[in-house]
């Protein structure tokens, strides 16, 4: 028991004196890396970036989780808080555009998520997707035009689009077409490291 407790007290100091520098990534699949090992997955990358380009150590939490949409991530956000990160680049909604899901909601969901971050004294930074046309052009404009809402009204850093570069190209996919290989990991990380290193 005593040594239970012990562990428990451990546990509880490793939360309360996190890196000072931490960044968490709420996302899905494409943030967890799926098919990819975990150290081929684009956080990792970027955390080697940090460290070898602008000599900085960082924490990344990887808080991807394949088919999460913006309506279950809350609950795991509040979870990593506990950890304090300096930084939460929120990488959610492709799941919900892939399911034609109600936007409105979704970007509710976004806000709730983005709110309760502000409110851990983390800065948010938002990533942006796009959908395929094949969903309706209505419905493909409505959800690029989510993301943009959401950015202006809380005056985020925004990137525009996630999978920049790599959607649509072959060899940078998976066999579905949907998920970046290695390679493709490689070239979101690039990107993400040039979006986030001003903020570092």
């Amino acid at each position: 028991m005593k040594k239970l407790i012990l562990i428990l007290f451990i546990l509880s100091l490793q939360i309360v004196n996190a890196k000072e520098n931490t960044i968490l990534f709420l996302g899905d699949s494409l943030t967890e890396g799926l098919g990819v090992n975990k150290e081929e997955a684009y956080p990792h990358l970027v955390q080697n970036l940090i460290k070898t380009k602008l000599k900085k150590e960082f924490n990344i939490i990887n808080g991807g989780v394949s088919g999460s949409t913006t309506s279950d991530a809350l609950s795991r956000l509040k979870w990593y808080l506990k950890r304090k990160p300096n930084i939460v680049f929120v990488a959610l909604g492709a799941n919900d555009g892939l399911r034609g899901l109600n936007l409105t909601q979704s970007k509710q969901n976004l806000e709730e998520i983005i709110n309760h971050a502000l409110k851990a004294k983390a800065k948010v930074l938002l990533a942006g997707m796009l959908i395929p046309p094949n969903y309706g052009p209505e419905y493909s404009k409505e959800f690029e035009k989510m993301y943009l809402e959401i950015k202006e009204k809380y005056n985020l850093q925004f990137m525009p689009f996630l999978l920049k570069d790599v959607a649509g190209v072959q060899e940078l996919n998976q066999a579905d077409g949907i998920h970046p290989n290695a390679k493709g990991h490689k070239v979101m990380a690039n990107e993400v490291f040039k979006f986030l290193k001003e903020e570092l």
